[in-house]
């Protein structure tokens, strides 16, 4: 594994053998989990949700809320998590897909039908995600 321009590198075999299949369906070739499958999906604690493939922070709870729509939804990110944006026009749809940027892993897609004041639905896998519960002090 080597990190350059800022970036995790690893090869495929590396990536398969580090993640189970249904990850690396997800996070390497943009697959996506059924809807009301995943662990995350009506998860309400308190703490941090993580990049499942490299550990990168990118939500907060307090950002998490109930859409609807069957997959973790987040109102934000971290303002650490600088998550990339990239054109998706695959399945005849326009969307925008949201990559990790210390990895390039898919985690989802973005909408504009979120809460205010942005407006944006960050429309996450579970199995993109590792949760870090807070602990109390």
């Amino acid at each position: 594994m080597s990190k350059s321009s800022g970036m995790i590198q690893k090869t495929e075999q590396e990536w398969r053998e580090q993640l189970n299949e249904l990850e690396y369906e997800v996070l390497r070739k943009s697959g996506t989990e059924r809807p009301f499958t995943g662990k995350y999906t009506d998860l309400f604690e308190k703490g941090i949700y993580l990049c499942n493939a490299c550990n990168h922070p990118l939500f907060e709870s307090e950002h998490k809320y109930h859409s609807g729509c069957g997959w973790p939804a987040f109102m934000g990110e971290l303002d650490t998590a600088n998550i990339t944006r990239k054109p998706d026009n695959s399945w005849g749809m326009k969307r925008v897909e949201l990559l990790c940027s210390n990895c390039g892993s898919h985690l989802g897609h973005v909408f504009e039908d979120g809460p205010p004041p942005a407006f944006e639905r960050y429309c996450i896998n579970s199995v993109c995600l590792k949760f870090v519960p807070q602990t109390t002090e």
